[in-house]
């Protein structure tokens, strides 16, 4: 019996891995949104729930709590708590084919979010903040070539992921997504470079 239980439970840990469709959420963002923070595609816990980093391990919502303050339980709270600050959330991807949770076994098949139409209805950006390498070099590939000069020209910052595969102290993480927040407050219209992490 114990056998065919390992071998049932080695089948299900294998289907789960199997290459499956996900599909992107629209962006978290009000119409003076200053930043974008840019991940790569909804993780399974995030496409559980419909909300952007729900997975307990990822220490995206921890560090938005050491620069906002206390956040609430609900989601729609923290969510407009987040851009108050004027700061969006969104990802690069609009659908791929992936296996697993990790960024690293999303297939070629990817195919980008509309930019062009996010950046029109959001003139005010003056920065992109991409978290971690991944959503960084997706951007590159499928979306960068895409645009036109003045699109392309917003200054952009690549951060430490903050996934729960990326193991890191949260409050190292913390000082170098203050960037994020220092340029989110800014009431200018004006696009300037972002201040470098202290």
């Amino acid at each position: 019996m114990r056998v065919v239980a390992r071998r049932k439970n080695m089948k299900s840990q294998r289907s789960d891995t199997k290459p499956a469709l996900s599909l992107g959420f629209p962006p978290l963002a009000a119409t003076n949104a200053r930043v974008l923070v840019l991940g790569s595609l909804p993780g399974p816990k995030s496409l559980e729930t419909c909300e952007y980093y729900a997975d307990a391990r990822n220490a995206f919502w921890k560090i938005a709590a050491r620069w906002i303050g206390h956040l609430p339980a609900s989601y729609a709270l923290r969510a407009g708590r987040l851009t108050q600050q004027g700061i969006a959330i969104w990802d690069v991807l609009a659908a791929a084919t992936r296996s697993g949770a990790s960024d690293s076994k999303i297939r070629k098949d990817a195919i980008a979010n509309n930019f062009r139409a996010f950046f029109h209805a959001h003139p005010r950006l003056q920065l992109l903040a991409f978290n971690g390498q991944k959503p960084a070099k997706l951007y590159q590939r499928h979306v960068f070539p895409t645009l036109c000069g003045v699109h392309r020209a917003i200054p952009s910052v690549v951060l430490p992921s903050t996934s729960g595969a990326h193991a890191r102290d949260v409050a190292q993480k913390s000082k170098e997504w203050g960037v994020v927040w220092s340029v989110g407050r800014r009431k200018s219209r004006r696009r300037t470079q972002p201040p470098k992490p202290r």
